[in-house]
């Protein structure tokens, strides 16, 4: 199965003549260098922490950001194995320590905590409202996976196998009807001040590839059967996705599940929204009783990165959204179309916070970290020049700040383009230098190869 979040290292032998300029050269060997040390920022005895504890002023709800958070902590890992471990002995030991304190703290029914505070190491497992975080597990395996890999040391995995077992129980559980996709509660995901809810592609996504990478885990423990079970599983939920989030006049049907359970007749909604034709994207969310035809565009983004989707249909997403121009004025806005005040997804929490104004953080903000996967995808599409000249519009972007330059923002204003999240975020760095080691930055001499 493609190695999609294992460590992919520099290639500096010359396979393709340079496109950027000397001084494009040179910005991208500055935010190498400052991206590593916004990641040391984040550095924690008990894991990274979202933003910088140091950095920023923290007050009123605020004070979460004073926690080791699992989807933050399980990307920062993923995109910072690539570092040498000898060189950065802080970061890699960061990366377990991360994975322990999230691991260890997970409750008995396998829930995994959203984030565990610094301070007193309190375990929170849910988010706004009460609502339980789903993808802090999806992450927390694919993660474990990734560094066992990387490391080629599986005993950290071994040390949790039994909790491991218990996790993907309970993310299994989420699938309440048996019909293969996860159900999803509204604000259970990272869109925790946001209106999606049901079978929601993001998550689904994860599920896909939290399947394959627990197969392999399996695979290492010698548990030849368990591991082919949940190959055939993730097939089963890919082919799932594919069938229900892009709507198509074709009638391919996914693969059949050997578990009766998984077998439930699900309801197409390619069947239901015909006369939409073929899609050239994922669609957000599909429910019995509503869908969102927007691009999510992180979510597509990861579809295309594990491997879900094809290379054809890849490519139709992106010629949709450079066409729409959702990397303008930065990489890139985290949804298109923007939700507006009287659409029928506009809720009024929206403005909590003034958060998720149009434009505004999960409804259309700019986030950096999803630039890193932008610039990964578009190389593994075999653009390579444009995916440079793009990783040089990232490190601009990441380049700006409040108060001083390379913050890293969290996000910025969708159409100004201006930075409004807190300054050196764990996931904004580490997507950079993943970006970097995925398109061949060189990060001793700063040369494209």
């Amino acid at each position: 199965m493609p190695d999609d979040f294992a460590p992919r290292r520099p290639l500096f032998q010359s396979d393709e003549d340079a496109t950027l300029s000397p001084e494009e050269v040179a910005l991208l060997e500055e935010g190498y260098e400052a991206a590593v040390d916004a990641v040391r920022r984040n550095v924690t005895p008990a894991g990274f922490s979202a933003c910088s504890l140091t950095d920023n002023t923290v007050y009123g709800t605020d004070v979460n950001y004073r926690s080791v958070w699992a989807r933050d902590g399980a990307k920062t890992i993923c995109w910072t194995l690539d570092l040498d471990p000898e060189e950065h002995p802080d970061i890699d030991a960061c990366q377990r320590a991360t994975l322990e304190t999230l691991l260890g703290h997970t409750a008995e029914n396998g829930h995994v905590p959203c984030n565990v505070t610094i301070d007193d190491g309190r375990p929170e497992f849910t988010g706004v409202g009460g609502i339980a975080s789903i993808d802090a597990g999806l992450w927390v395996v694919i993660a474990l996976r990734a560094y066992c890999a990387a490391r080629n040391d599986w005993s950290l995995a071994e040390k949790h196998r039994e909790k491991l077992a218990t996790m993907m129980a309970w993310l299994a559980a989420q699938d309440s009807n048996g019909d293969g996709l996860l159900e999803i509660p509204e604000a259970g995901d990272w869109t925790d001040l946001f209106a999606r809810n049901y079978h929601v592609l993001y998550d689904e996504v994860l599920w896909f590839r939290c399947l394959r990478c627990y197969g392999e885990i399996l695979e290492r423990f010698g548990d030849a059967d368990g591991a082919e079970k949940y190959r055939n599983w993730g097939k089963r939920v890919g082919g799932l996705i594919l069938k229900n989030f892009w709507p198509s006049t074709s009638r391919a049907e996914p693969p059949e599940d050997p578990n009766p359970l998984h077998n439930v007749p699900l309801p197409s909604f390619a069947d239901a929204q015909f006369a939409l034709g073929d899609a050239r994207y994922l669609v957000a969310e599909v429910s019995p009783f509503a869908f969102s035809w927007r691009c999510d565009v992180y979510a597509n983004l990861l579809a295309y990165i594990t491997g879900l989707v094809d290379k054809d249909r890849a490519l139709m997403t992106f010629r949709f959204l450079w066409g729409v121009g959702v990397s303008d004025p930065w990489p890139v806005e985290n949804l298109y179309p923007v939700v507006q005040s009287g659409d029928r997804e506009w809720k009024d929490y929206f403005t909590v916070n003034l958060l998720n104004l149009p434009h505004h953080y999960h409804n259309g903000g700019i986030w950096p970290f999803v630039g890193g996967l932008w610039c990964r995808y578009i190389h593994k599409l075999g653009m390579k020049d444009l995916a440079k000249r793009e990783l040089v519009k990232l490190a601009e972007c990441c380049k700006l700040g409040v108060g001083r330059e390379w913050e890293f923002n969290e996000w910025h204003h969708g159409q100004t383009g201006r930075p409004m999240g807190k300054a050196y975020q764990a996931w904004s760095a580490a997507s950079f230098v993943k970006a970097c080691h995925s398109l061949h930055v060189d990060p001793e001499h700063a040369t494209l190869t």
